[in-house]
């Protein structure tokens, strides 16, 4: 779906903002994204002020409307859903009480209260309600950022931190040994509730502010090409018995075993520096008619540190195949080989070893390691700061190289006015580029040299607030047409723009060209903000958005939380679960960049898909490792993300399904509206893996309690429609049972698991709707686009704050 131009109103004022009636179906992501970064809003609309003037000198309407339709459930000690009208007040400059008005404004949208079975408002009743609520919320937000600012004071996490040394000085550095992973605050670790400072962190900052000192400047010698091919049938690690088979043209790997250290360690390729390697290996597969599959682990010589994976592989049968990539590896590093196949080593052995087996395997010709791969020196980073200054050797040290200069403080000033405006991401003042000038004055005058005076600088600004907290800052305020409007909040200034535009979609600072164009007061301009939106969508750094947005808001960072029990799902294994998390970014990706419908996440016709992730669906035709696009068979229970497997997966413990969790899950990642915590005094209900009772059984009893009713009428309906997706995210009929049951096998091969009792994925929603099955309560859901437009563009706040548009 193609997008409207941007509408003319300045960016960032805050308005209400209501599509035109009939036309509200299909937002595109893109829109979304410009609605968090800008403030604007793209698409048939109306532009009003914050709530009609009529609705909003109404006094009377929230009386009436609650005296009507809410006090009889919610008045007194004995109020239902823990909520009370009296707790309510007018006053909605106070933040406590606009949250609890949000939470009715949530409830009157998605039309879960009041409940079906009492009296509920008329549609225009229940529309002048929603504006005037809306209104309120939005004039009390714009006086609120008027006196306090757009934003909070808040720190670069670790993520951006590493993407912005990255890309100011051109060093690509792994800091998170140095600095104290993020916490998470609404799913997010781009919260401002905590990203805040400790001295611990301070300590971690001062380190990596040496570490990225030192890469950028690089004194040492150019390190030396490194290049060599090794023959796996002349390599030492290859002669395992009863585990590989030698042949003429190389070695044939038909199992490997990391736990027990039956692997493939390149021990002669051995990364001398850190650095870009490239990395070549023929192979190909043997006695199959199938591609097999591997993959490569990175190491250090110590075999009991943890290996990191490098990526998987496959080749065809029969003819010898060659792989290539590019790995950025620090010093100190190997590369390990481990093929993927079903046979385990000890049973391979128990056959009759390598010389006998006839089962599949992987012929590995030969491994070659290029690198570091430069392509000058000094590097990118030494010029970016220097320029063609030179260098000369230390005399007390050989190997080190510093920079020298013969106008010390002059070549100093020119550096930093140089690089501060980078640093701070911003134009920058006389006064404030002198105390950092003054820093390396003082070293000189002590007698230190150039670089080392000039190091003392660099490692202040890379510690200075200015670099490392976003602060935004704003024009000031064009004065009000009418004093009807509410108070306007200014507008942000081009930088704070930028900046905000960078750190949303690449996780980092602002480019040149978005430097440029805030220089000359062009990027609030509507158009020049769409083409620079969509000329950031394509840049390769937009993946850090997929990954760090999009990993976050589905909870893909918790896929490791659990493990699948392999009693009962011995299917899962690391390929499965890679592959998983991959068709997730790729679905992502694609309805940025084709700016497609936002119901595409509840709903969609397509899917990625490689061949390992297709058999787990049940999706025929798709083969091999390499993902691509595949239209899914008509009325599919695939398609959107609420049913990919990696969603299944961190929505579930390692042996069970509950309707609580997913439901949860789907009243808050995908409408926006979380329920409440349950009360202290509930225990959990966990589903019986015995085969004796299901779940459904078991929340029946559960909702009997008056006071778990009242929730659970809007968590189990999207739990138990997805109760046909198991742990992993393939489809049962039946629930798995390591108890009672009827035995299953596949393939020939006894399961430990049973099919247990049948899944019923039936249930009705609260304003009385029902549905049989997945596809159905998907379709109930696109009946209401705006809602998953108004969650997304507030999700997309990280939970820092209430949404300053708000779109019903």
């Amino acid at each position: 779906m193609t997008a409207q131009p941007l509408s003319s109103r300045p960016i960032g004022q805050t308005y209400a903002i209501r599509p035109h009636p009939g036309r509200s179906a299909g937002i595109p992501l893109v829109i979304a994204t410009l609605v968090f970064v800008g403030g604007g809003w793209s698409g048939p609309t109306t532009l009003t002020s914050a709530a009609p003037a009529d609705v909003q000198s109404t006094e009377q309407l929230p009386s009436q409307f609650f005296g009507q339709y809410c006090r009889s459930c919610h008045s007194g000690s004995d109020s239902k859903g823990d909520f009370r009208v009296e707790s309510l007040s007018l006053d909605f400059a106070d933040k406590q009480n606009r949250e609890y008005w949000l939470n009715v404004l949530d409830q009157l949208e998605t039309g879960t209260m009041p409940p079906p079975d009492k009296p509920r408002p008329d549609a225009n009743e229940q529309k002048a309600m929603i504006a005037w609520i809306d209104g309120q919320v939005a004039e009390a937000e714009a006086t609120r950022q008027a006196q306090q600012g757009r934003a909070v004071l808040r720190r670069l996490n670790q993520v951006q931190y590493q993407n912005t040394v990255r890309d100011l000085l051109h060093v690509d550095l792994d800091l998170s040994d140095l600095l104290p992973a993020d916490c998470v605050a609404g799913g997010f670790d781009t919260s401002t509730k905590i990203l805040n400072m400790s001295s611990y962190q301070l300590m971690g900052y001062l380190s990596a502010a040496d570490r990225v000192i030192d890469a950028a400047i690089a004194g040492h010698r150019r390190p030396a090409h490194f290049q060599r091919r090794i023959n796996l049938f002349e390599d030492s690690s290859a002669r395992r018995h009863g585990v590989y088979r030698h042949l003429d043209d190389g070695v044939a790997i038909f199992s490997s075993d990391l736990a027990s250290n039956i692997q493939i360690v390149f021990w002669n390729l051995f990364t001398r520096a850190p650095g870009k390697y490239r990395i070549r290996l023929s192979a190909y597969a043997y006695q199959s008619e199938q591609p097999v599959l591997f993959h490569i682990n990175g190491g250090t010589d110590n075999l009991g540190d943890p290996p990191s994976l490098i990526g998987y592989f496959d080749v065809p049968p029969g003819e010898p195949t060659l792989i290539e990539f590019v790995e950025q590896m620090e010093a100190g590093r190997n590369i390990r080989l481990l093929v993927d196949t079903n046979v385990r080593p000890r049973d391979l052995q128990r056959m009759g070893g390598a010389e006998q087996y006839q089962g599949p395997g992987l012929v590995v010709q030969w491994v070659e390691m290029e690198g570091p791969l430069l392509d000058s020196w000094p590097p990118p980073s030494y010029r970016l700061l220097f320029g063609d200054r030179p260098q000369a050797r230390v005399p007390d040290q050989p190997d080190r190289l510093e920079v020298v200069s013969e106008q010390p403080l002059a070549d100093a000033e020119a550096i930093l006015r140089a690089f501060l405006p980078r640093a701070f991401r911003r134009a920058v003042t006389e006064d404030e580029i002198q105390p950092f000038l003054n820093r390396v004055r003082a070293r000189l005058d002590e007698g230190d040299s150039f670089e080392r005076a000039l190091r003392v600088g660099l490692k202040a600004v890379l510690v200075s607030p200015h670099f490392l907290f976003h602060r935004e800052r704003v024009r000031p305020p064009s004065p009000s047409p009418s004093n009807d409007l509410p108070a306007q909040p200014a507008p942000l200034d081009e930088y704070s723009l930028a900046n905000r535009l960078s750190y949303f979609l690449w996780s980092s600072m602002p480019d040149d060209e978005l430097f440029q164009l805030a220089e000359q007061g062009l990027l609030s301009q509507p158009d020049t903000l769409r083409e620079q939106v969509e000329r950031m969508l394509i840049d390769p750094r937009a993946q850090a958005f997929t990954e760090n947005f999009a990993g976050q808001w589905l909870g893909l960072t918790d896929i490791d939380a659990t493990f699948p029990d392999r009693q009962l799902y011995p299917e899962y294994d690391d390929i499965l679960r890679s592959s998983m998390i991959q068709e997730v970014y790729l679905f992502f990706d694609e309805l940025l960049r084709q700016n497609l419908s936002l119901a595409n996440f509840v709903s969609s016709d397509f899917s990625f898909l490689n061949g390992r992730l297709a058999d787990h669906y049940g999706i025929p035709g798709v083969e091999g490792l390499a993902f691509r696009k595949v239209d899914l068979p008509p009325n599919s229970p695939r398609g959107g993300v609420m049913t990919m497997a990696a969603i299944m997966k961190v929505t579930a413990n390692g042996t069970t399904t509950s309707p609580i969790v997913r439901g949860a899950w789907v009243l808050d990642r995908i409408l926006g509206t979380p329920p409440p915590r349950p009360p202290a005094n509930i225990e959990a209900v966990e589903p019986d893996i015995r085969g004796a009772t299901t779940i459904r059984e078991q929340l029946a009893k559960h909702r009997e309690v008056v006071s778990c009713a009242s929730c659970h009428v809007s968590i189990d309906p999207p739990g138990f429609a997805l109760e046909n997706f198991d742990v992993i995210g393939g489809w049962r009929d039946t629930y798995r049972s390591i108890g009672a049951g009827e035995p299953v096998s596949v393939s020939g091969r006894r399961m430990p698991y049973r099919n247990g009792p049948p899944v019923d994925p039936s249930d009705v929603l609260p304003d009385g709707r029902s549905f049989r099955n997945i596809n159905e309560y998907k379709n109930l859901l696109l009946s209401g686009t705006d809602q998953l437009a108004r969650a997304l563009a507030s999700i997309s706040h990280g939970g820092c704050s209430e949404a300053l548009i708000r779109m019903p």
